[in-house]
């Protein structure tokens, strides 16, 4: 590619404006590629949405879970909805800018380029470099915006002040989220772009990347190899936090030793500590709206989730909620037009999330407050009283 011959459009992803601008400029320049800001994934969903092909869209809650995909389920759903949202208030489906780029180069038979990275892979990178405060930040921060307080005027969001202002904020209030989200991407597009062999290509990418593409090819010594930027980083740092709740079954474990050891019968203390688990598992589920039958599989399960630090009660009531709930595709489109807790509630995503935390924070609960002080301190106080 030659730089000189690059046009770049800066798109709002939700703007009708940017696709007549982006369709406009394909076909007066008629460039040797077209490149767009998409993976190979969300290019395929695209081009079957493009040809009417309805594919399944049940989503298995049971093998996120298993492969320890839940945060990165989350915050994929919380950017659906938020963009979602928006296309919703502005009569504009997410990616029309995108699919109006394939069609003008397809109409012209000029070859696409995919110059995005995996989506998956920016997520877990930008979750791995993310520390709670970060995650609660970062949702919250998208949770709470309200779309419906004035009318949206995308196209201003384009303005190059006003993105600064934008991206600025951001970098302030979640550096980590957007060293990966935009810096990163930032990297890879422009890595991507050079690779091109074709010397005229128009690049259609979100206009919060384009200052940052152009600083990157005005300097392509800084760009790291599109390898680096690929690999899923562990987050090697000590789970404090993690340490420090594993230690409270320890801690239990060793009091019911000690005890025993100690010649204190320990049965009554066992029972109680057996049925305050169960009851606080189960009403934990139940009062968040569970079927029965996830109902009783966390309040069974409690008792051992609060000895075993790696699991959780609310998994397993969560993951029998699910085998009730069949979660779909469509479910996380609503989550744009959710107006009352009655649409929240009818929402299978959301119901089977309740769930799951409203049970982990029942055994909590029971694991910080009522076992201590029931079972526990008592057990403490006759060991060494």
């Amino acid at each position: 590619m030659k730089r000189e011959c690059l046009t770049i459009i800066g798109t709002a992803h939700v703007s009708a404006q940017s696709v007549d601008e982006v369709k406009d400029t394909i076909y007066e320049l008629q460039p040797d590629r077209v490149a767009i800001e998409l993976d190979f994934a969300r290019y395929t969903k695209l081009k079957k949405s493009m040809m009417g092909i309805e594919e399944d869209d049940s989503i298995s809650v049971t093998q996120i879970i298993k492969e320890n995909k839940v945060g990165l389920f989350l915050v994929t759903t919380v950017l659906s909805y938020f963009q979602s949202k928006i296309g919703a208030e502005v009569d504009v489906a997410p990616g029309s800018e995108m699919i109006g780029a394939i069609e003008a180069a397809e109409d012209l038979n000029i070859p696409i380029a995919l110059i995005d990275r995996n989506i998956n892979t920016t997520l877990e990178r930008a979750l791995n470099r993310m520390s709670l405060i970060d995650k609660i930040k970062f949702l919250y921060g998208i949770l709470v915006t309200d779309t419906d307080d004035e009318e949206i005027d995308i196209e201003e969001l384009k303005n190059p002040e006003n993105l600064d202002d934008l991206l600025g904020l951001f970098k302030d209030e979640a550096p980590a989220i957007y060293e990966v989200l935009v810096h990163e991407r930032d990297a890879y597009l422009a890595g991507s772009l050079l690779r091109i062999p074709e010397d005229k290509v128009v690049a259609v990418v979100g206009a919060g990347h384009q200052p940052g593409i152009n600083e990157f090819l005005d300097n392509p010594e800084t760009i790291p190899p599109l390898e680096e930027l690929n690999k899923v980083e562990d987050n090697n740092g000590i789970p404090w936090i993690k340490l420090l709740l594993a230690l409270i079954p320890i801690l239990f474990v060793v009091i019911f030793f000690l005890a025993y050891f100690n010649g204190i019968n320990i049965s009554w203390n066992v029972y109680e500590f057996i049925a305050i688990s169960m009851i606080m598992g189960f009403l934990g589920s139940i009062l968040s709206g569970s079927k029965i039958q996830s109902a009783i599989v966390g309040g069974l399960v409690a008792p051992l989730t609060i000895i075993h630090p790696l699991l959780a009660a609310g998994w397993f009531s969560g993951l029998t909620e699910a085998k009730y709930r069949k979660v779909r595709q469509r479910d996380i489109k609503n989550l744009a037009h959710v107006e009352s807790f009655k649409d929240l509630w009818n929402n299978n995503i959301f119901r089977i999330l309740l769930v799951v935390i409203g049970t982990n924070i029942a055994v909590s609960i029971a694991t910080l407050v009522i076992l201590p002080s029931r079972v526990f301190i008592p057990l403490f106080m006759q060991i060494f009283g």
